[in-house]
């Protein structure tokens, strides 16, 4: 089977997942549904007898459901302050792989991007930059024993783009959304989504994950910049910036975001010694 089939067959079983979630919660799809990351989620509005929800299934072989990325969703419900869905309801089964289902509250408004790069400008009011902002220091100051990043994983990510010349030390740490792109954000009233991979990370690390998302259209880049300026300019800033691009970077080697390649390497040529 090739892989245009493959994905094909694959994407017709997670529709009827996400069909069986839904029967489970006694909720009626009602909306088109979209696909996560190389089909391995898929979501849909939903409306049941309490209203209208967000319905989520993500699929995983055994081996990888678990740990802080399996239920970070749920897990990011003890975040307090922080303009998110909230996850209702768990079922999981199994079914050749792990499934996992969450329904959650259906934040209004709509994403800023249909892609997680961004690719046109956003009409954000200045409002919408003032929330972003008071949402991530929130994020930022709530504690929690989940990792996001850690210092081995630091280092080794530069050093295996960038060599050992660069300094990775991170001097400091907070809690980080961790895959803070323009797919993740809602808007007019702000919203931040998929909260699997939070938990703490090199301070800055949201900001450059934005920023390196904001590339292609630099008139949003700019605001970025101007919005996040302290975090970005710092030491630890500077060092998430380069752990972003060498993420992105092996990304884009795989097949994704290839027009991020020249303005990321720019970028990189930049802040590197």
């Amino acid at each position: 089977m090739n892989t245009e089939r493959a994905d094909a067959h694959f994407a017709a079983w997670m529709r009827d997942n996400l069909d069986r979630a839904a029967r489970h919660f006694d909720l009626r799809i009602s909306g088109q549904p979209v696909f996560g990351w190389r089909l391995r989620s898929i979501s849909a509005r939903a409306v049941g007898n309490h209203g209208p929800r967000w319905l989520r299934v993500v699929s995983q072989e055994p081996q990888w459901a678990q740990g802080d990325s399996w239920t970070g969703t749920l897990d990011a419900d003890q975040i307090a302050d922080v303009s998110k869905p909230r996850v209702l309801d768990v079922h999981e089964w199994d079914d050749g792989r792990r499934q996992r289902a969450e329904v959650m509250t259906l934040m209004a408004g709509q994403v800023c991007s249909p892609t997680d790069d961004l690719r046109s400008p956003p009409a954000l009011s200045d409002q919408w930059w003032s929330d972003l902002a008071r949402n991530l220091d929130t994020l930022a100051r709530t504690s929690t024993d989940r990792i996001n990043s850690d210092q081995d994983a630091v280092t080794a990510r530069i050093r295996e783009r960038f060599g050992s010349a660069v300094d990775t030390t991170v001097e400091e740490w907070e809690t980080v959304h961790g895959d803070l792109h323009w797919s993740n954000l809602v808007h007019p009233h702000f919203g931040l989504l998929d909260w699997e991979l939070w938990g703490r990370g090199p301070a800055g690390t949201d900001a450059a994950t934005l920023f390196c998302y904001s590339l292609l259209v630099p008139a949003a880049a700019d605001k970025v910049r101007s919005v996040f300026a302290d975090a970005l300019d710092s030491p630890t800033g500077r060092i998430a910036q380069l752990t972003v691009i060498a993420r992105l970077l092996r990304r884009i080697g795989d097949g994704d975001y290839p027009d991020l390649a020249e303005p990321l390497v720019r970028h990189a040529h930049s802040l590197a010694p």
